[in-house]
């Protein structure tokens, strides 16, 4: 799993973290979630950047829902 991943780091992060409200984490806090997860490794050309923790954000959000 890397930062493309998004629904299914959504799903894990659901799973794992279901006691944490998607909307109101900070993206610093988000991203050191997402590297925490189990079969997290970030890939070379794919760092991490705002939109990508948006969509992982709205990705936990909806699984939320």
């Amino acid at each position: 799993m890397h930062w493309l991943d998004v629904q299914e780091i959504a799903e894990t992060l659901a799973d794992i973290h279901a006691d944490i409200d998607p909307t109101a984490i900070a993206f610093p806090r988000l991203k050191a979630l997402v590297t925490a997860l189990p079969g997290f490794a970030e890939q070379p050309g794919h760092p991490c950047n705002e939109r990508i923790l948006e969509a992982i954000q709205q990705a936990w959000i909806d699984e939320r829902d």
